[in-house]
């Protein structure tokens, strides 16, 4: 009998990959896509093979039940009659996923359709992260979830004491690296209980139905770097993607990433037409200050006013970073917060895995990713990261930095 006990069907997942499914399927259907995974912690996960691979076969068994559907129908209005027909029919292509130990180290790669390989992106990273967890840290139970939780929102309450926080609002963005499904739950509860003013919501479609609670998600970083294996020029391609997601989602609240390229070409790249249409703009890599000033100055070189966009931070956050930055720009900006890790998959016994799943190549092509934050980047193809470099006049010392990463 396939196992089946990490993941909780096919809505327990994050709301970004729902949206961004849509939008292929609308924008840029038919095309296949490669994605590897990559874990920054140096630690050995092939212990967990077989169990992932039991894991994930279960995945092929799941399906959204009617009454889920309906009320994703009910939540989000962007979803047309036909991308929910196609939700209903939609099932996991395990096969699609070979994990395997290679050199002594556990690696993870996913080939195919891109409706289909998007879709795994977050069971595998939740999957073996509840995998390690459970067997590393039998300890973390729940008196240790929520003795650890509710410090944490006393020390949101102190917080209070010095800023108001009447105005700050946060979400839940802690599903592909949390502890477990159950935590993830158990927090998600205790944060509904204690902090409705402050809770904005969750980006797990799945819990957001159980708390009753908004479904909270931008776009990931894949959709703008699929524009960089489209036919057209290279240099045109984050604004390209920009433009297309506002013909999917023409009267919802986007919020745009801006760490594909990095943030001097996203702001280059943010013109009056783009800047008016998008209500917010995201946050994941990169001092945040620095990012939020050069936000705020783009916007208004561009003659729109800050107080009405959202920025929104996500990028390894806790309460205190959160209040920092909320404090730093209440009053000429709103602001919301993203916080995953530190919420659902840190309590203190624990070292949380810090793993991603990204897509590598699309449409046959090599795409990459230039992060603000060095760590971050991503692409196993130098002369295709020098190509995007040139497009973008990626200055001198990203280069050779990036250069270095991608030869040394």
């Amino acid at each position: 009998m396939l196992r089946n006990t990490c993941i909780h069907g096919v809505l327990d997942t994050d709301f970004y990959k729902l949206t961004m499914l849509q939008a292929y399927l609308q924008q840029v259907p038919n095309h296949s896509s490669e994605w590897v995974f990559h874990c920054r912690n140096n630690e050995d996960l092939t212990p967990y093979l077989e169990l992932l691979r039991e894991e994930l076969a279960g995945l092929a068994q799941m399906r959204l039940e009617l009454p889920a559907l309906r009320e994703l129908s009910r939540s989000c209005p962007q979803f047309s009659p036909d991308f929910l027909e196609y939700l209903y029919r939609f099932r996991f292509d395990p096969s699609l996923v070979e994990a395997r130990i290679q050199a002594g180290k556990l690696t993870i790669r996913a080939r195919g359709p891109l409706c289909q390989t998007s879709m795994l992106e977050i069971p595998i990273l939740s999957t073996l992260s509840e995998l390690r967890n459970s067997m590393r840290y039998p300890e973390v139970d729940a008196a240790v979830i929520e003795r650890v939780t509710m410090a944490r929102i006393a020390e949101l309450e102190r917080l209070g004491d010095d800023t108001d926080l009447d105005g700050f609002r946060f979400a839940d963005f802690g599903t592909r690296r949390r502890f477990s499904f159950a935590a993830q739950q158990q927090v998600l509860a205790l944060l509904k209980q204690h902090l409705p003013r402050q809770l904005l919501g969750t980006s797990n479609p799945l819990l957001a139905q159980q708390f009753g609670l908004p479904l909270v998600g931008t776009m990931g970083h894949e959709w703008l770097q699929s524009f960089q294996a489209l036919d057209g020029p290279l240099a045109a391609s984050q604004h390209t993607a920009l433009r297309r997601w506002l013909e999917v989602y023409p009267k919802a609240r986007n919020v745009a990433l801006t760490d594909v390229i990095g943030r001097d070409a996203f702001c280059r790249d943010l013109d009056f037409t783009l800047a008016n249409q998008y209500s917010g703009f995201r946050h994941d890599s990169g001092d945040p200050i620095v990012w939020g000033e050069a936000m705020l100055a783009r916007l208004e070189s561009l003659g729109i006013d800050p107080l009405s966009k959202h920025l929104v931070f996500s990028d390894g956050l806790d309460f205190q970073r959160a209040v920092a930055l909320y404090r730093h720009f209440r009053g000429r900006t709103q602001c919301d917060f993203g916080i995953g890790t530190w919420l659902t998959g840190d309590f203190g016994l624990n070292r949380p895995l810090n793993s991603v799943m990204k897509m590598v190549r699309f449409n046959g092509r090599s795409v990459a990713k230039i992060s603000d934050t060095p760590a971050k980047n991503l692409c196993r193809d130098p002369q295709f990261m020098q190509q995007l470099m040139d497009a973008f006049a990626v200055n001198a010392g990203v280069r050779q930095q990036i250069m270095s990463q991608l030869t040394g």
